[in-house]
């Protein structure tokens, strides 16, 4: 059985998908057959006459995975737009249960995989029907657990708290957290790890500074933290 995780963030632009390169890449340097999805990018750009997923693109790089970036998502967007305006912009719909098959015929691929979402954990995939399609409906529908990213930065007390609080009211199961452009320098940084863990229960797993190249967590956990689908 294939073992997943689902990376979540505080918000837009906390460093999603950098975290998870390298969540990616570290399990395969432990010398686990990792890989990777993501079942809604916007913002995608035109690279030599072709759209490009960006967010795909790099962790295929970094973790120096095979195909071609378009095979690691389901949906894409041009327009850098919350995915419910994007998708309604260019006529699209998206849908459950395509992201439910495609996340189905990718794991079959691989022992682990790490599936990173969009925006933050109440990112809107659509806001037309009766009943709001939200990234959490994702993380629940791939019956998966989560990590959160957080900025390290001033503010990331409160945002944290409230996704961790979000997620566990929404029945899903936070296995840690990791801190992004953490400055083990910065008292007020130091103190919001501590803070952050001490009001949310849960635990931190690794703090990423600006520019590294390795993920630096637990080894023997962190295989641990992936939940079998």
């Amino acid at each position: 059985m294939t073992k997943g995780i689902f990376i979540t963030a505080t918000g837009t632009d906390v460093g999603k998908t950098f975290v998870s390169a390298l969540l990616v890449k570290k399990m395969k340097d432990l010398g686990l057959n990792c890989g990777y999805y993501k079942p809604v990018l916007s913002g995608a750009e035109w690279l030599y006459g072709e759209l490009v997923p960006g967010d795909c693109a790099h962790v295929k790089h970094v973790a120096n995975l095979d195909g071609h970036p378009k095979d690691y998502l389901s949906y894409m967007f041009e327009h850098a737009l919350s995915p419910h305006l994007a998708a309604k912009i260019e006529n699209t719909q998206i849908k459950l249960d395509k992201i439910q098959k495609d996340f189905g015929n990718i794991k079959k691929k691989y022992d682990y995989i790490v599936v990173e979402g969009a925006g933050g954990i109440v990112c809107p995939m659509d806001l037309d029907g009766d009943t709001p399609f939200l990234i959490k409906d994702i993380i629940k529908g791939l019956k998966l657990d989560t990590i959160i990213v957080a900025p390290a930065e001033l503010g990331s007390i409160n945002s944290a708290v409230l996704t961790v609080e979000y997620a566990k009211n929404n029945g899903i199961n936070v296995k840690g957290i990791i801190l992004n452009k953490f400055n083990p320098d910065n008292i007020m940084q130091q103190d919001n790890k501590k803070q952050i863990e001490k009001l949310t229960g849960i635990p931190i797993i690794a703090e990423v500074k600006n520019g590294d190249k390795e993920l630096f967590t637990d080894e023997k956990l962190l295989a641990a933290r992936f939940k079998e689908i």
